[in-house]
């Protein structure tokens, strides 16, 4: 029987649910020259208030965000239009991981936590049609979505899962957390929330399939 102890499991979108946008970020990096992690180097330096943060809290729309990422590029060596980023953030389904999300919501609250950006698209999306259906059937397995630009705060910032947890009426306790950053993880386990670091699918699934004791990896 899956444990009773926990009411809600919780998901990041990017890299957990979909291939990581770091994947991309690379890919494009190697096209465009520029030195390996620029982007994410990038995205470290004021985290708080750079372009990336503005944008992701919903606080500036994409043109400014082009021209505020694109002047915080070349002050670092390397012009880099900001909607060519935004461009790399939604990757390929990983097909287990939606699968397990589907038994998930069969016992428990299922929300998805997402760091996301407005550019007129829905959820954020920059991306094909094709994708954004993908990104949209996804979504729709969720019995909530939190979304950073909509709400006005993003991971890692404690606020966006006090806001998460209250109006899903969970304890932190009784909430399991799934993301691929570190970063974003640190904040809900010290809220008390069982984290998990996803690293691949299988490590993710083994470890929540423990968790929960409940049947997430076919044999």
């Amino acid at each position: 029987m899956p444990d009773a102890r926990y009411r809600a499991v919780l998901w990041d979108f990017g890299g957990v649910l979909t291939e990581s946008p770091f994947e991309a970020f690379r890919r494009y990096e190697r096209r465009r020259g520029l030195p390996d992690d620029f982007i994410r180097s990038l995205n470290a330096v004021n985290p708080d208030d750079n372009a990336w943060a503005r944008f992701e809290r919903g606080e500036i729309p994409l043109e400014e965000f082009d021209r505020a990422f694109g002047a915080e590029s070349r002050a670092a060596g390397f012009a880099v239009p900001g909607a060519e980023v935004i461009a790399l953030l939604y990757g390929e389904p990983r097909p287990a991981m939606v699968e397990a999300l589907r038994r998930c919501g069969q016992h428990y609250v299922t929300a998805c936590l997402t760091n996301n950006v407005k550019t007129g698209m829905g959820h954020g999306l920059p991306a094909t049609d094709a994708r954004a259906a993908q990104v949209q059937e996804i979504l729709g397995l969720f019995d909530h979505v939190f979304e950073s630009s909509l709400i006005g705060a993003r991971k890692p910032e404690p606020r966006f899962y006090r806001m998460a947890l209250e109006a899903l009426k969970v304890q932190p306790r009784e909430a399991v957390y799934l993301d691929d950053l570190g970063i974003n993880l640190k904040p809900a386990r010290a809220m008390g929330m069982t984290t998990i670091k996803v690293e691949d699918a299988d490590q993710a699934l083994r470890e929540l399939q423990s968790i929960l004791d409940l049947p997430l990896l076919d044999a």
